[in-house]
């Protein structure tokens, strides 16, 4: 487990502008503050990722979400409701509401609140974030602090510390207004 005071110490890096590696459920993460531009961008060049494919955003509970879900139907809410926090992100109706730089080309934003206490912990304190697999594009996950090292060496602000949740697979990707499968877990 992580103490609270590096967790802690992650946030106030975050709100600083910072793009840090942590252990999510089943793969290392990469994240940061998705309200600054500029930490985004090096997020995405330090993974080598388009800017037209968007990001992931994470967070401890629902409700970190609200801004999003204004006009949504009572059903929309229940459906995500009932599948977190846990290893299942949504592609839910941004509305303009989002910057270009998390939404990509998508009229979409993947949402995930996440069950890792870690990540909680770290939402709890930040609001959302951006999160994405610590690795380089074309290249494996990194399930090791060690790998993401090797991947990224001091290209980042910080690496949390920490014990992946456990899973073996990425989280299920289904749509919100369908509720179909997008990607299985």
């Amino acid at each position: 487990m992580v103490s609270s005071w590096r967790v802690q110490q992650a946030a106030r890096e975050i709100q600083a502008g910072a793009v840090i590696a942590y252990p999510t459920e089943a793969v290392w993460g990469l994240g940061c503050d998705p309200w600054d531009a500029e930490a985004v961008y090096r997020l995405l060049a330090i993974k080598a990722r388009p800017v037209d494919k968007g990001l992931i955003l994470i967070a401890d509970n629902i409700r970190q979400f609200d801004f999003l879900f204004e006009d949504f139907p009572e059903l929309w809410i229940d459906r995500m409701a009932s599948t977190w926090p846990g290893p299942n992100t949504w592609l839910v109706p941004h509305q303009g509401l989002l910057p270009d730089w998390i939404t990509g080309k998508h009229d979409t934003v993947a949402l995930r609140v996440s069950d890792h206490p870690t990540v909680r912990e770290l939402c709890a304190l930040t609001g959302p974030l951006v999160s994405t697999s610590a690795n380089p594009t074309g290249r494996p996950a990194a399930r090791s602090r060690l790998r993401v090292e090797q991947y990224f060496h001091e290209q980042l602000d910080m690496v949390l510390g920490g014990s992946l949740g456990g899973r073996r697979n990425p989280s299920v990707i289904r749509d919100l207004v369908t509720a179909e499968v997008v990607r299985a877990g």
